[in-house]
């Protein structure tokens, strides 16, 4: 039996590419597995059918053969370095803009709090266009990655602030940012590794357990949010007490899983040799769960410094 990918973005590059049968270097340094290959990344039957060629009358050009079609870089095969490229350059634009609304937030408060507002709802509107689009368009990508910033670096200095009343301590804030930051790159590290070495393994199962309990954090949280207009807090979830440190705990859980699902997809992409311009939609994926990664991690430390403050 013929098994396909239930990965989306994968669906997409492989209903749009034209033949590759090139072998390509896989997510672990070995060797991956043309479309057209019998062995999958997970050991499971291959594709076995061609790429449908839809507007492809020629394979992909050979090197050094003068008179060749002329390929478009966004159709070469994509390499674990477009994705490596592409994910650093949309993570350093959250960066940046984070940076900006952070140290904003202490010389224009009333233009921080909007931009913060902007950045949450843009992206979020923004990120779910991108989502169910599948838009590979790095413009867009970029500019949700700004958005996003906004939102990091105005919650990071409210949470920081606020942890800074708390404490009495002026630089409780700043190391409270610090930390997370550092939290985040060895949890990212901690998933690369579990994952690399097969510790983790990502099945359909795990996929559709950790959407579904991400739907439900979701909901979760909106339950919150609409509470909060009623109840100071809300229903408690994301406060300074065991609920919220439960809470916190659970969704970083969750957050470092949605990382695993990521690497598969990028393993799955390599090994079938689907475009490069896919690797914008890799980047992306990375960057959400990054993103909440860090939210997560940096609420975390937030609540936990606050219960021991008190």
């Amino acid at each position: 039996m013929r098994m396909r990918s239930s990965n989306p973005v994968l669906k997409r590059a492989l209903q749009q590419a034209g033949p590759a049968g090139h072998a390509q270097q896989g997510f672990n340094g070995q060797p991956g597995y043309g479309y057209g290959q019998q062995q999958g990344p997970y050991g499971q039957p291959g594709y076995g059918q061609p790429y449908p060629q839809q507007g492809y009358g020629q394979p992909y050009p050979q090197q050094g053969y003068p008179g060749g079609p002329v390929q478009s870089t966004d159709n070469q095969p994509m390499t674990i370095d477009d994705v490596v490229v592409r994910t650093g350059m949309t993570l350093g634009v959250v960066a940046a803009f984070a940076v900006v609304n952070y140290f904003l937030f202490s010389s224009a408060p009333g233009i921080a709090v909007v931009l913060t507002l902007v950045g949450a709802l843009g992206g979020l509107v923004l990120g779910l266009v991108i989502s169910f689009k599948q838009i590979t368009n790095p413009v867009a990508i970029l500019s949700y990655a700004a958005l996003e910033g906004l939102l990091v670096g105005g919650i990071s200095a409210i949470l920081a602030n606020s942890l800074s009343v708390t404490t009495g301590d002026a630089s409780a804030g700043g190391t409270l940012v610090t930390q997370a930051v550092l939290g985040t790159v060895v949890v990212f590290a901690v998933m690369l590794a579990l994952y690399k070495f097969r510790v983790i393994k990502v099945t359909d199962g795990f996929v559709k357990v950790v959407t579904y309990a991400v739907i439900g954090a979701a909901a979760l949280m909106l339950v919150n949010f609409v509470a909060s207009f009623f109840i100071a807090g809300g229903i408690g979830l994301r406060e300074p007490s065991p609920l919220g440190l439960l809470v916190g705990l659970v969704f970083v859980v969750l957050a470092a899983l949605t990382l695993a699902i990521e690497f598969r997809g990028i393993e799955e992409g390599l090994n079938a040799g689907i475009p490069n311009k896919f690797a914008w939609q890799f980047a992306f994926g990375l960057t959400v769960s990054l993103v909440w990664l860090y939210i997560e991690i940096l609420r975390l430390l937030w609540i936990i410094k606050s219960i021991f403050a008190e």
